[in-house]
């Protein structure tokens, strides 16, 4: 797959992002290759973890927690993450 510039990673999903992240690892992680391709690849690369970052806490936002209360109530709340976390 060829280098794709960081502004084009926005609409890309996050399945694409993170096998594209796995190319990237791969490429980077054999011999060869040189410096320049290298820095593009890494700069890609960091373009794609922020994106799977940004689709990650997207849907973290959207996740309900669903409780069952002492009376046997159901109740749903946000899901808030780790810093306020409502679970």
């Amino acid at each position: 797959m060829p280098a794709k510039k960081i502004q084009e990673t926005k609409d890309i999903s996050l399945e694409s992002a993170l096998a594209r992240l796995d190319e990237i690892v791969s490429a980077l992680s054999s011999d060869g290759g040189d410096l320049d391709g290298a820095l593009k690849l890494y700069e890609e690369g960091v373009g794609l973890v922020r994106v799977c970052n940004e689709r990650l806490g997207d849907a973290e936002r959207r996740i309900k927690a669903v409780r069952i209360n002492a009376e046997g109530e159901i109740t749903e709340e946000n899901f808030i993450g780790e810093e306020g976390s409502a679970l």
